[in-house]
């Protein structure tokens, strides 16, 4: 189905999630009324997607600043050359985050949304996965959904995020990612702050859940997030040059298959300074351990 809004057009692209927009350029300034209508597409369809957009990283930073303020890269990670908003993406880094995950939860504010643009993709493979974490918490069967209301989930950044363990760059580069060490305790049903809907807040960061044990805490996880990445709740971007992707990440996991041998594949990623989440009764996420991450949280 395409809709037709402002000069441009919405393509839905998934059956629960993804839509295409076409007929916007993205470096040039946009009127603050198409803005809203991105805004409103991005909370109706959790992830957009944008064809053919040559951009620099001085457009994308743009256009990721009209849905709010910026972050920095990451809060351990350095960024671009100055760029101190945008993250290298880069395999040959080591960058292969072959894991199902929502960006930076470890820390007590994580995103609210984020954008990658692809500069290098290979010639097959490299896509990137998106779920629908609303759909999943609407699959749940009502007394695990129930279940699920109560739990809190504690999100670390020191883990192997990596799928095989790192080695070599790869290790290097998560050396650097933990060198600065993060524990929150999130809920792992979020109120989504603009839309109200429910979705599970767990994906790859979520290790272990409040009260309970490790071993206990992975069979759990593990049923919940089945729900999350079930077929019917995912969409699949094949990239190619010059793609743009902006997510909702209060709502939305990610992943990236690391199926192109030793091909080359370089993204930039620039993300929107989020909130703290809050559960169903009104909760909100805390710290365990690290601290606010206020150099993070904007630029």
């Amino acid at each position: 189905m395409t809709t037709v809004r402002t000069g441009f057009e919405i393509r839905r692209v998934g059956g629960r999630l993804g839509a295409e927009i076409i007929g916007l350029d993205l470096s040039a300034d946009l009127e603050p009324a198409i803005v809203a209508e991105l805004n409103a597409a991005l909370l109706e369809h959790k992830a957009v997607f944008f064809r053919g957009q040559d951009l620099s990283d001085e457009d994308q930073t743009r256009f990721a600043a009209s849905f709010g303020a910026l972050t920095i890269a990451h809060p351990t990670v350095p960024s671009v050359d100055g760029q101190p908003s945008v993250l290298a993406v880069n395999a040959e880094d080591g960058a292969r985050a072959n894991r199902w995950h929502t960006d930076v939860t470890f820390v007590r504010t994580p995103p609210k949304a984020s954008t990658l643009r692809s500069l290098v993709v290979p010639p097959y493979g490299g896509n990137t996965l998106i779920a629908n974490a609303a759909a999943a918490y609407q699959d749940l069967p009502e007394r695990l959904r129930e279940f699920a209301d109560r739990l809190w989930a504690v999100h670390t950044n020191d883990y192997d995020y990596l799928q095989p363990p790192a080695d070599g760059k790869a290790a290097e580069r998560r050396a650097v990612f933990v060198s600065r060490r993060y524990r929150t305790a999130h809920p792992v049903v979020r109120v989504h702050p603009e839309t109200g809907e429910r979705g599970q807040f767990i994906g790859g960061f979520a290790q272990q859940l409040v009260g309970l044990s490790t071993s206990e805490s992975r069979d759990i996880l593990r049923i919940l997030q089945a729900y999350v990445t079930r077929p019917e709740n995912i969409v699949r971007w094949q990239w190619a040059p010059g793609d743009l992707v902006l997510f909702d990440n209060r709502i939305t996991q990610h992943y990236a298959p690391d199926d192109y041998a030793d091909l080359p594949r370089l993204l930039h990623r620039v993300t929107v300074a989020g909130d703290v989440p809050t559960g169903i009764t009104g909760e909100r996420s805390y710290l365990l351990e690290g601290d606010e991450a206020a150099h993070y949280t904007s630029v």
